[in-house]
């Protein structure tokens, strides 16, 4: 497995779950993966932003990221709104080309239907395999039922 992923369907409005998403400062109240972020206020495109990260061991670490999308909530003619949230990795290892990875989070939701969040990290180089996308795929289904459990409380 090279690109770590996950998906739920979450019984909110896509706004609701969008807001969650983005207020990265209340991350550490409910997200057991992601416990805390540094970035600058709000949330831009090019924002540095620091994931701490805890693995399922309860051992963490730092990943320096960069912000290189935000897609608000938009709806289509057909009525399906969508939002996006991508960041690319900005450590050592990727400045060296060895591990590359760009993590995208898409909320979906069709008229009357639940948000289906789904996300991916897509990673490129010769070291992915140390990168633990075993263990990264296990922290995104963690976040995502806990993205779930936050979104579905506040709707």
């Amino acid at each position: 497995m090279t690109d770590p992923r996950a998906s739920v369907d979450i019984d909110a409005p896509l706004e609701v779950v969008w807001r969650v998403m983005l207020d990265t400062e209340a991350y550490g109240e409910w997200n057991p993966f992601v416990v805390r972020i540094e970035t600058p206020q709000p949330a831009a495109v090019g924002n540095p932003i620091v994931l701490h990260v805890r693995w399922a061991n309860g051992k963490g670490t730092r990943s320096p990221e960069r912000i290189t999308a935000i897609e608000p909530p938009a709806t289509a003619d057909d009525g399906t709104t969508t939002a996006l949230l991508s960041y690319v990795y900005a450590g050592l290892p990727s400045k060296l080309g060895l591990v590359r990875g760009t993590r995208h989070q898409r909320l979906t939701q069709a008229p009357g239907g639940p948000t289906s969040y789904d996300t991916v990290e897509e990673f490129s180089g010769p070291l992915v395999p140390l990168a633990g996308p075993g263990r990264v795929a296990d922290g995104f289904r963690r976040h995502a039922e806990a993205l779930k459990a936050r979104a579905e409380s506040l709707r």
